[in-house]
């Protein structure tokens, strides 16, 4: 097949100008090249002629090949983008999208581990003394603590962990601030210790014995590990911890516009999700104090 038409440009128009990161822009090439596979379309004359309904047959077809609703949804906001781009650029007269809906989402409560799961004195039996027990430890106590995704904890950098505060680079070059306990802060001071035994001159906040930088799936392997001696979760993955965190924030009286900043949500639907979980606890409560609601 010929190449795809202006992928490149434009994978170079979500560098520059919307600033995406190259996660997003690695899911967003592979969108557009299988639509485009699909479609069979590679010069700016058969890019014209796509419409809705080879859209559509092109969804019909993913949802079949059991896709979830979730990832042809994002399949198609990859591709939305793509067509607006291209009318921006005037390569098409029409974006095929503006009359696509994609399938509903089947909605899933995120999995979150109890409090009592999670009590210090339990966590802390789970880890070694030696560094990579303090750095797993620490790497569990900061995704729980804070709520930041494992990629912003990977690319934490020592200079982003001061003494009441985590400086976090989220989506998109935003950043923001997350206050820290000073129970959280000694065991930062712990680590430190043994992580500038192993390469003080590094700039990353966590690493790797041999003193290189971790990687997602290091951070997946071991959080996983963990959770599954902690918890009796399904899900074992560091974004439970995230989803965790967000949970018992709101269950113990955060409102929602604070726990938006403190996950770096682009906007409050994104945090309303963790209301459904937060609103078993109220349900909980009301049956504990209302006259007419306690349990006979």
């Amino acid at each position: 097949m010929a190449p795809f038409f202006l992928l490149e440009e434009f994978i170079q128009y979500l560098t520059s100008e919307k600033r995406f990161s190259e996660h997003t822009r690695i899911a967003y090439r592979k969108d557009i090249e299988q639509f485009l596979e699909f479609s069979g379309a590679s010069t700016q004359k058969e890019i014209q002629e796509i419409d809705s309904r080879l859209v559509r047959g092109w969804m019909v077809e993913l949802l079949e090949g059991e896709y979830t609703s979730t990832s042809v949804n994002r399949k198609l906001s990859s591709l939305r983008t793509y067509f607006k781009w291209l009318l921006k650029e005037g390569r098409v007269a029409v974006n095929p999208l503006q009359m696509v809906n994609g399938p509903k989402n089947v909605k899933r409560l995120p999995s979150f581990a109890q409090k009592k799961e999670l009590e210090e004195e339990r966590i802390e039996l789970l880890f070694e003394e030696d560094f990579d027990g303090q750095r797993d430890r620490l790497m569990f106590e900061v995704l729980y603590q804070t709520g930041v995704r494992s990629s912003e904890l990977v690319n934490l950098k020592d200079a982003d962990v001061q003494t009441d505060r985590v400086k976090v680079l989220g989506k998109r070059n935003k950043e923001r601030y997350i206050p820290i306990s000073k129970e959280l802060y000694h065991i930062i001071e712990n680590y430190r210790v043994l992580r500038n035994e192993i390469a003080s001159e590094c700039d990353n906040f966590f690493l790797l014995r041999s003193g290189k930088k971790l990687y997602p799936k290091f951070v997946y392997r071991k959080i996983n590990s963990y959770l599954g001696k902690a918890t009796e979760l399904e899900k074992k993955s560091p974004h439970v911890l995230r989803h965790t965190f967000a949970t018992h924030m709101l269950n113990n009286g955060a409102g929602l516009e604070v726990l938006k900043e403190l996950l770096g949500h682009a906007n409050l639907s994104a945090t309303q999700i963790y209301t459904h979980n937060s609103f078993s606890q109220l349900t909980n409560i009301y049956s504990q104090s209302h006259p007419r609601g306690r349990k006979k």
